[in-house]
């Protein structure tokens, strides 16, 4: 499923002249063409290939009508895959990184980022919670006495 030559529109048109089980067929083939292998979700959706078409209709229309080198957009999807702690994607990722030719150094360093940023939204959230629950419990609305807070 490529870049469309006339729009979205072809691709609506190859859904309808094809019907929804060969195209999704179809699109997960091309997937395991182009990455070497088709993420375990994609085959599970292709059980419902109108669930299937429907989300790699958005994710092309994301991607493929972006400006970021496929490259980017790999070690991207491999920082989210591993700051969400997603093995399987992060996995997959890793190697489709590889296959649009990133090295070895340049996804360690996205996983790090990943990893950076993770720690540092846990510790803002902790804190922002710590900074407000201190004075009043979140939960509940019960003031914080006075004699709890150490000087």
């Amino acid at each position: 499923m490529g870049k469309p030559k006339n729009g979205f529109e072809n691709i609506i048109k190859e859904v309808l002249e094809k019907g929804a089980a060969e195209t999704a067929q179809e699109w997960v083939e091309a997937i395991r063409k182009d990455y070497g292998r088709a993420p375990l979700i994609f085959e599970r959706m292709s059980e419902r290939p109108e669930v299937l078409i429907s989300h790699l209709l958005y994710k092309n229309s994301v991607l493929k009508t972006g400006t970021l080198d496929p490259k980017i957009v790999e070690l991207i999807s491999l920082a989210v895959s591993a700051a969400l702690r997603c093995n399987h994607c992060t996995d997959y990722h890793v190697q489709a990184a590889l296959r649009k030719g990133a090295n070895p150094d340049e996804i360690l360093e996205a996983i790090m980022i990943a990893g950076l940023t993770s720690q540092s939204t846990v510790l803002a959230d902790a804190y922002r919670t710590y900074s407000d629950t201190i004075e009043e419990c979140i939960s509940c609305g019960m003031k914080i006495p006075d004699n709890a807070h150490k000087d």
